[in-house]
């Protein structure tokens, strides 16, 4: 029966991204949101539910490097620089990468640049992989509150009907770790 579930909501969430919704699913450290990074209906839908501000970028998650390469400039990205993000990925590392020109605004927002990560989460890898491209990363909270980390908490922030992929979080106890590949400054500590 639980298998059952498990399986449904996953179908379920994957249909809600491809119409354009938002959904809930487990991280390496918490739950997210998340939504099709190409859908400029889908990110406002996000934004507006977080109450986040356009300008500050978001992040893309993906269960392979060929799932993000079209947002980003790999033309800026020295040989050196792309295997140190492979020596961290997959894992709970997200890089600040220079971002392609077609990148939408919605995306890297005030920046010239696109956070992205490859995950080794057994969700992010089943949702990509079906999903067939990256989805949108950020957490599961409105702006300035504390982030969900369980599926009863998603629920009861963003309602009962809420699209969640009902699986359980990674073991890491913080964000993930973003650095800024061009320069090698921390952003933002895991």
């Amino acid at each position: 029966m639980e298998k059952n579930f498990y399986l449904n909501s996953l179908l379920h969430c994957i249909e809600k991204l491809y119409s354009n919704n938002v959904i809930a699913y487990p991280t390496e450290s918490m739950f997210g949101l998340g939504c099709d990074p190409d859908s400029e209906i889908a990110v406002n839908n996000l934004l507006n539910l977080k109450k986040r501000n356009i300008k500050k970028g978001l992040i893309l998650v993906a269960s392979n490097y060929n799932q993000i390469k079209k947002y980003i400039d790999e033309s800026q990205i020295s040989v050196i620089q792309k295997k140190n993000m492979f020596n961290y990925w997959p894992g709970h590392f997200t890089f600040l990468v220079p971002s392609n020109s077609s990148t939408p605004y919605w995306l890297t927002g005030q920046y010239k640049t696109i956070a992205v990560r490859i995950s080794n989460h057994s969700s992010i890898v089943k949702l990509c992989g079906i999903f067939g491209k990256p989805l949108i990363s950020t957490s599961a909270n409105f702006s300035n509150m504390l982030p969900c980390l369980t599926k009863e908490s998603v629920l009861e922030s963003f309602g009962k009907d809420f699209p969640l992929f009902d699986d359980n979080i990674g073991n890491e106890q913080s964000p993930s770790k973003i650095i800024n590949i061009m320069n090698g400054k921390i952003i933002r500590y895991g």
